[in-house]
């Protein structure tokens, strides 16, 4: 089974914004460059989930155009990390008290009050099982999703399900228009839980 992650297209935004949940214009010239390169690359049948951020939804709706044989369905557990009171705030007005407590217990905190990592990794791993349940094992997965969300799935491919310190955060840089496939290998059988932290 093959899994595609893509990263939407960049943002229309300072670079050292805070964003997650927060709804932010992206480059439209790459949303449509990126859907023709992904129009052209993915197989009859592949199976296309999406994150809710219209980020995400403007590439999917770009790629179904050109390709209707595809249908997408929008996933939340695809969503990027809800920053809560931080969304929208640039990083270096945060203060470094606040990003401190974020890293002194990287994995439970929640960062502005909005989602943990922790929180992140296991409703990924809940989108894995159900992309693996669903796709056959010649089928094919196709994720338009965020940098975080991809991280996390790096990090459960390598069996890990909870963080505890940022050091443990994967630090490759992920493009904007990145399109990775990855082996997710045949469906597993029924799995057990996400272990709870």
């Amino acid at each position: 089974m093959k899994l595609r992650l893509v990263r939407h297209a960049r943002p229309i935004a300072a670079d050292s914004l805070c964003y997650g949940r927060l709804e932010i214009e992206v480059d439209p010239a790459q949303t449509s460059e990126l859907a023709t390169t992904l129009a052209r690359q993915l197989p009859p049948g592949a199976h296309l989930r999406v994150s809710p951020r219209q980020r995400c939804e403007k590439l999917a709706q770009q790629l179904c155009k050109a390709r209707p044989d595809l249908i997408h369905r929008t996933d939340p557990d695809l969503a990027e990390m809800d920053f809560g009171t931080w969304e929208g705030q640039r990083w270096d007005t945060l203060g470094a008290a606040a990003l401190d407590a974020w890293v002194q217990d990287f994995g439970q905190h929640r960062p502005g009050g909005g989602e943990s990592v922790n929180e992140v990794m296991r409703r990924v791993a809940h989108a894995l099982q159900r992309t693996r349940a669903e796709t056959t094992t010649d089928g094919h997965g196709v994720w338009l999703t965020h940098a975080g969300v991809i991280r996390a799935v790096h990090l459960l491919r390598q069996g890990v399900q909870t963080l505890s310190e940022a050091r443990d955060w994967p630090s490759q840089t992920i493009g904007y228009g990145q399109i990775e496939c990855l082996d997710l290998g045949p469906p597993a059988p029924a799995q057990a839980p996400v272990r709870a932290s």
